[in-house]
């Protein structure tokens, strides 16, 4: 058996045991977490086709010339300049991820493109600067670009 069996299987058994604990507060959950999926999965899907052209188009090799393992420093930098610039939730990032693993893109990348995506924020700078004020925005972006640097040199070495 795959392990998306046993993943289903624990799921049902924690709402069962959920469900038994508290009844209304297990299908206020399960209502909420149906919302959040109905929201979410319009930019979901947008993205899942824009990603499948996107790699439909641009043959294996070029993928593997600006990402893959050959990319070396290079591919990690233009990981991390897309994942600082993109506004991608989490729950849309890792399957994307999924995507361009399998496309033949090393854990190094991948690191570092999902670290940058989650840490550093070009585009929400602005709100940032107003909240935290420059220095502080600044700083903490340059940061969380060092550190998500220094993860995929961990996962690179670890994996």
């Amino acid at each position: 058996m795959n392990q998306v069996y046993y993943i289903w299987l624990a799921v049902a058994l924690v709402v069962l045991l959920s469900t038994i604990a508290d009844r209304s507060k297990t299908w206020e959950g399960i209502r909420r977490g149906a919302v959040m999926l109905r929201n979410l999965l319009p930019q979901f899907l947008l993205l899942i086709v824009l990603v499948s052209v996107f790699l439909g188009l641009m043959s294996r090799e070029t993928l593997a010339h600006l990402l893959g393992q050959e990319s070396g420093a290079l591919g990690v930098l233009i990981a991390a300049v897309i994942g600082s610039v993109a506004l991608i939730p989490g729950p849309i990032a890792y399957p994307l991820a999924g995507m361009l693993f399998e496309q033949g893109v090393p854990y190094t990348v991948l690191a570092v493109f999902i670290t940058t995506l989650m840490m550093v924020g070009v585009i929400t700078f602005p709100v940032e600067k107003e909240y935290l004020g420059t220095q502080t925005a600044v700083l903490r972006n340059l940061l969380s670009f060092v550190g998500a640097l220094l993860v995929g040199m961990i996962m690179g070495v670890l994996l």
